[in-house]
């Protein structure tokens, strides 16, 4: 830990900011909550991690061990009493809200439940915020498709539409209005506690095994040797490895503690345009990453309708929070392939993950030496 905590010195996110910071992350033993306890340790951040038990026994918050990181807490955020006794305990200066139901189809089959979890969940973390005068910043992890998506061509902005013609994506908007209605009522002047929203793009990468996402469906279906079935293969989506948002997450953080309300508000972190592409097309780089045995085909039976079109326009992260994709769709499928190969052959799977974390934080490293030089190169060529 001590060598990739000294990593991060010099990245846009500031690792001294977060040594010894308290933050409590709920959803800790899913997908990208299990990725951002394991960042969130390696800065140096005393984690308690609330959520509910991991799903699937080989999930990242399993197969990497994070439990040995963080304060592992058992609970559901749909419990008010053992939420706030949680946090009253933790003393957290920043609580990362990621616990959610998370699957599109799954909604359709359990709506109650994820209404129950998506809003009134998320209105319980914020009530217990009210009166929680350790913290200092919090955010709300929502989703892209928290919009009214009426199939534009160009990407979503923050202050468009929100809607959602299913119970996930309507549950996400009213996540969202939840947001914004708690900001402006309650965390204001009298308790100026920043709270941000942010909405993510379809999010890959090693360890998520979750139903009914395209790349999870690929490795069940090539571990077993079997062909993977999609249902869209037209329907374009925002793509990007979970260390992206994750990092991004984390950057606003920061800006929430250090510079209060002018950050507040919702904020889009997606990919560079050119790694929104198809279910299709996806799938051909999984199929030809994976290499023999592996196809897919055209799933014909009837299913709940998706929308078939969904970007977000991520200028304003770019412009205030000097905030860039990391890694394009071939490395972000390429750092995906080779967890679930290191996961087939038995590897030591969070030494996989750290060694991933690390990547990132290379990358991130070389991208903000790079913009560091253009800025100093413009400065000294002006008069």
């Amino acid at each position: 830990m001590v060598e990739r905590q000294a990593a991060l010195e010099g990245l846009v996110i500031n690792a001294g900011f977060w040594r010894g910071r308290r933050v409590f992350l709920t959803g800790h033993t899913g997908f990208k909550g299990g990725w951002t306890a394991l960042v969130l340790r390696c800065l140096g951040a005393e984690v308690t991690g609330f959520s509910l038990e991991p799903e699937h026994p080989d999930g990242i918050f399993s197969a990497a061990q994070v439990s040995q990181n963080v304060r592992h807490l058992i609970g559901d955020i749909r419990d008010p009493q053992a939420l706030r006794a949680a946090i009253d305990e933790a003393r957290p200066e920043i609580v990362l809200h990621m616990a959610a139901q998370s699957l599109v189809r799954r909604s359709y089959a359990a709506p109650v439940d994820t209404y129950a979890t998506n809003v009134m969940g998320t209105v319980h973390v914020l009530e217990v915020l009210r009166q929680c005068p350790s913290v200092r910043g919090a955010i709300v992890v929502t989703s892209d498709k928290c919009y009214e998506n009426v199939g534009h061509i160009h990407g979503y902005k923050e202050a468009e539409p929100l809607g959602g013609s299913d119970p996930y994506s309507s549950s996400k908007a009213c996540a969202e209005l939840v947001t914004q209605a708690y900001r402006a009522s309650f965390f204001s002047k009298s308790f100026p506690l920043p709270v941000a929203s942010v909405r993510a793009g379809n999010v890959i990468g090693g360890g998520d095994w979750a139903e009914d996402r395209l790349v999870p469906d690929a490795m069940r279906a090539f571990l077993g040797g079997r062909t993977l079935e999609i249902r869209n293969p037209q329907s374009l989506r925002p793509w990007q490895h979970v260390l992206d948002p994750v990092l991004a997450y984390l950057t606003l953080a920061e800006h929430l503690v250090e510079d209060g309300a002018a950050f507040a508000e919702a904020w889009n972190f997606g990919p560079a345009p050119e790694s929104e592409i198809t279910v299709k097309q996806i799938a051909d780089l999984l199929v030809r990453g994976w290499g023999q045995g592996a196809e897919w085909r055209h799933d014909l039976r009837e299913h709940p309708p998706e929308a078939a079109y969904l970007k977000l326009d991520c200028s304003k992260a770019a412009a205030r929070l000097r905030w860039r994709q990391l890694f394009d769709i071939e490395r972000s499928i390429g750092l995906t392939l080779e967890w679930y190969r290191a996961f087939q052959g038995g590897a030591n799977m969070r030494k996989v993950t750290l060694g991933q974390i690390d990547e990132a934080v290379t990358t991130a490293y070389n991208l903000d030496r790079a913009q560091t030089r253009s800025v100093q190169a413009r400065l000294s060529a002006q008069p």
